[in-house]
């Protein structure tokens, strides 16, 4: 209770220089203006105030991506256990990675609500049919393989721009992809690799965030769920672990979470974040033998990203860094649930990498003043990054190495306005020189931005 208090108290007191400036500034200045003037004059300022459009409470807007990739490599699952019998091999892919509706509304003094739902990969689809070939039995099909969710539903209270609350389910800010994954905030047609492998992305948690901003400093803190271990894994490491395949979220464990962003340089975004909770409590299937007492399964991920954005060129990078304690017991664990468990069964690595910069040149910036007039860019940009979702590994498990790779892209990102943006990419992810090299060709087109309605 006195933890709750002195934070709302810490947070009243970075309200208050707001409210004397705008109750103090704001709010005389017109009055002893308005004294100035004639009764003409002071009639047609109240006019004007009266004719003056009132803020919209409710606000819609959203985002979609639409991509067709060709890949010149296998999609067999044994690719990596036996590569040279799945050389020279290709494959194309249409796909509607994120189609989000965003939602929200302002009910004043302060309060606020949003909401965002999101169709992944075209969301999912089933029906029942009457097959003629099998005795006219009823036969349920699933007809689309995606995912429907609620990305994010909040309550918000904001006392002043340097204190707010926040409670619901929302965007957890670790990483540079979490807190800006809009399809305009990247270059590739996809979301960068290498964290969209190692963490959940979009990751998003039911809890509590206090956020606030004072000059060129933003910053979050967010209580929310711990990870649940039994759903870690060999190819992307703890991404598994967040949400929850039951109808509610295990909560024996809680963790926290935090992102600083500095905005000094003009152009410029440096931003720190960062997380830490165990994990090993947060499973149905609590562990009776003496060998688990003293599990924890601690995940800390430590990151640092950046954005400048700036005479025609925008560049952007990454670095991300995770470490879990006691992975060789929970991947033992793990291997003992059953086969129609939720548990991916595979072994879990001490620590996870994701590293990467990616930068862009604005060619109507350089050459074409009408199409920069109009909105319009042309971006020439290239990509590198390196990740591996088993960097470090205890001496009792299997270190394998296709999970740990380089990827190199380039392309071009057209757009026609800023909420629209038309992409192609060419790339290549290197592998360790037994493994084939994964090249690959994608086209995109995407939008994000909110409707006037």
């Amino acid at each position: 209770m006195k933890r709750k208090t002195l934070v709302v108290t810490l947070g009243l007191m970075l309200c208050l220089p707001t409210v004397w400036a705008e109750n103090g500034a704001t709010s005389e200045a017109p009055k002893n203006e308005e004294k100035k003037l004639g009764s003409a004059e002071a009639v047609q300022i109240a006019e004007v105030k009266e004719q003056a459009p009132r803020k919209k409470r409710f606000t819609i807007g959203g985002y979609g991506e639409a991509v067709y990739s060709r890949n010149f490599y296998s999609d067999n699952y044994l690719r990596y256990s036996s590569p040279n019998d799945y050389k020279d091999e290709s494959h194309g892919r249409f796909d509607l990675p994120h189609v989000v509706i965003m939602l929200g509304y302002d009910f004043g003094h302060g309060w606020t609500m949003g909401s965002e739902i999101e169709f992944e990969h075209g969301g999912t689809e089933s029906a029942v049919e009457i097959e003629e070939h099998e005795g006219g039995e009823y036969e349920s099909e699933v007809e689309r393989g995606g995912e429907v969710a609620l990305e994010q539903f909040w309550i918000q209270k904001s006392f002043c721009p340097q204190f707010n609350v926040k409670l619901g389910h929302m965007v957890v800010p670790v990483g540079a992809t979490n807190a800006h994954h809009l399809p305009t905030e990247f270059f590739g047609v996809y979301r960068p690799e290498g964290e969209n492998t190692i963490m959940p992305c979009t990751w998003h948690e039911t809890g509590l965030s206090i956020w606030g901003q004072a000059g060129d400093w933003r910053y979050e803190a967010m209580l929310l769920p711990g990870l649940d271990s039994d759903r870690f894994g060999d190819k992307e490491w703890i991404k598994g672990g967040a949400g929850s395949p039951y109808e509610f979220k295990i909560a024996n464990a809680m963790a926290g979470a935090f992102r600083v962003d500095n905005f000094s340089v003009k152009g410029l975004r440096l931003s720190v974040s960062g997380y830490a909770g165990n994990s090993f409590s947060n499973t149905l299937k609590k562990a009776t033998l003496k060998d688990y007492d003293n599990v924890k399964g601690t995940v800390l991920i430590g990151a640092f990203d950046f954005l400048y954005d700036d005479h025609n060129w925008i560049a952007r990078g990454n670095f991300d860094y995770g470490h879990l304690s006691d992975a060789a017991l929970i991947t033992r664990y793990n291997s003992g649930f059953s086969n129609d468990s939720p548990a991916k069964k595979t072994s879990v690595a001490t620590a996870a990498i994701a590293t990467g910069v990616e930068v862009g040149y604005d060619l109507f910036g350089w050459f074409g003043k009408k199409q920069q007039e109009k909105g319009s860019k042309l971006y020439l940009f290239g990509r590198y990054e390196y990740y591996d979702s088993m960097f470090d590994t205890e001496a009792t498990i299997t270190d394998y190495e296709q999970y740990g790779r380089q990827r190199i892209a380039f392309g071009m990102n057209y757009y026609p306005m800023k909420e629209i943006v038309i992409k192609g990419e060419y790339s290549l992810g290197i592998l360790k020189s037994k493994f084939n090299n994964e090249p690959a060709v994608s086209l995109g087109v995407a939008y994000a931005g909110f409707f006037n309605l």
